[in-house]
């Protein structure tokens, strides 16, 4: 059984117990739970599709963590200017673990 969810203007593929690395949600506390209402599709022995959301479905998480994504670069450079730029950017992260899929 899997579900696919929009949160937070993202769409993700989510199963029972899995861990998902979502937009940071600072305001909550490790253990909370979460229920994501905006369901697209549902597939359990067979797919049901929403227009646009799948009536009376939802999906029950809770937060597992924070954390913060690998270090990226970002570098920029104008040729023959003698301009450049580098910068470091690591994005924060919520981690949640899917605990149900209710229909």
């Amino acid at each position: 059984m899997y579900a696919i969810v929009e949160y937070k203007g993202f769409q993700f593929k989510v199963e029972p117990d899995q861990l998902v690395k979502v937009p940071y949600l600072g305001d909550l506390e490790p253990g909370t739970e979460v229920n994501i209402e905006n369901v697209l599709i549902l597939h359990d022995s067979k797919t049901l599709i929403g227009k646009p959301l799948v009536k009376n479905a939802s999906v029950v998480a809770e937060v597992a963590g924070h954390g913060r994504d690998k270090k990226i670069i970002v570098f920029k450079k104008k040729r023959r200017k003698g301009y450049q730029k580098k910068q470091g950017h690591r994005q924060n992260f919520t981690e949640i673990k899917i605990k149900e899929i209710k229909h």
